[in-house]
């Protein structure tokens, strides 16, 4: 992995804890949980792709 994959990884790990969190202290949150999982996950693969959908080139 190069540098900005590493700072992004570890951007969307800290918001996974803090949604996780969220949940844990509101479980009637679930439905905001899936949302915001579904949002990082997205904002995950179109930072990976560069937003193309092909992978990044070398």
């Amino acid at each position: 992995m190069n540098g900005p994959l590493d700072l992004r990884v570890l951007v969307l790990l800290l918001a996974s804890v803090v949604v996780g969190y969220i949940a844990y202290m509101h479980p009637a949150a679930g439905g905001a949980v899936v949302v915001a999982t579904t949002v990082v996950t997205l904002l995950y693969l179109l930072m990976g792709t560069g937003g193309s959908g092909s992978p990044p080139p070398r």
